[in-house]
């Protein structure tokens, strides 16, 4: 195994140690602006995709997550599942798509 493969990070891994870069930032600052600081972040600067495994993950127990991230949670938009989309568009969504997100 090479010296790379070694430190090849997850994309869980990898969204841990964002939210949590963003909250070390933030812990300078008084804990209701560090909070919103990192929720306005996150809102700002990661995709729907990034925040919807974000939300997979907390809503699956995921630990590693500062504290700071876990309260700015509740102020993070949560995107809707790509099922969800399609039949804000109108689109027919299969079975398979509209079980999994019920799931």
């Amino acid at each position: 195994m090479s010296h790379d493969e070694d430190h090849i990070m997850s994309t869980k891994e990898k969204l841990v140690r964002m939210a949590n870069q963003i909250a070390a930032f933030f812990h300078s600052r008084p804990r209701e602006e560090g909070v919103a600081g990192v929720a306005e972040h996150i809102n700002k600067f990661w995709e729907p995709r990034m925040r919807r495994q974000f939300f997979e993950m907390l809503d699956s127990g995921h630990e590693g997550f500062d504290e700071l991230v876990v309260a700015a949670s509740a102020r993070i938009k949560r995107p809707i599942t790509p099922a969800e989309a399609d039949l804000k568009l109108g689109l027919e969504a299969s079975p398979g798509d509209v079980a999994a997100s019920q799931g």
